[in-house]
């Protein structure tokens, strides 16, 4: 589990200061409330929000696990596998993998996601399909934040594997190293 407190967070009403209080009339349905219309939509339909990369990474990965000694899990998670690249072509889907690989504690197989459309596409057909399978979705922003990214801002369908986060404190190791060694 991260601890919540090794993270800042900027305030969720950063750009929203200073603006009329919200009233509290209820909708037609008698339960949701009614909300200011302004006839805009949020960028975040478009593009992702910053720090998100929208770039060659991709805003989110999607890490869709499973146990490489369970034959069953095997066996869908490649027919899933087979699946995702036929139905979703334009999705960056790499190799299946029959092990584990860098932080991935198990074998898995990653999908990338570049926008809103392919994100709000894709996850709500994976929820219904993952079956059996953990599936981690983490966003990618910079570099030095690939821990945060895997722990603190992931997101879980399925039961939480626990990641290896040693392989993150030794790229930070690294990346100090260096910019040692460049000082000098």
């Amino acid at each position: 589990m991260t601890d919540q407190f090794a993270f800042s967070y900027p305030s969720p009403l950063e750009g929203y200061e200073n603006l009329e209080p919200l009233s509290d009339e209820k909708a037609e349905d008698g339960k949701s409330l009614k909300n200011p219309q302004h006839g805009i939509l949020s960028k975040a339909y478009e593009e992702f929000p910053d720090p998100l990369s929208k770039g060659r990474d991709g805003g989110f990965d999607i890490h869709i696990y499973h146990f490489q000694n369970n034959p069953d899990q095997a066996a869908f998670a490649r027919a899933l596998w087979e699946r995702i690249r036929r139905e979703f072509p334009e999705l960056r889907i790499y190799s299946f993998f029959d092990r584990p690989i860098g932080p991935h504690p198990v074998a898995m197989f990653e999908v990338n996601l570049f926008t809103p459309a392919q994100f709000g596409a894709f996850v709500p057909w994976l929820v219904i399909n993952r079956g059996p399978l953990s599936v981690l979705i983490h966003p990618n922003t910079v570099e030095t934040e690939e821990e945060r990214n895997h722990t603190q801002r992931a997101t879980w369908l399925g039961d939480r594997i626990p990641l290896d986060l040693r392989i993150f404190k030794l790229l930070k190791q690294k990346r100090r190293e260096e910019e040692a060694a460049r000082a000098k």
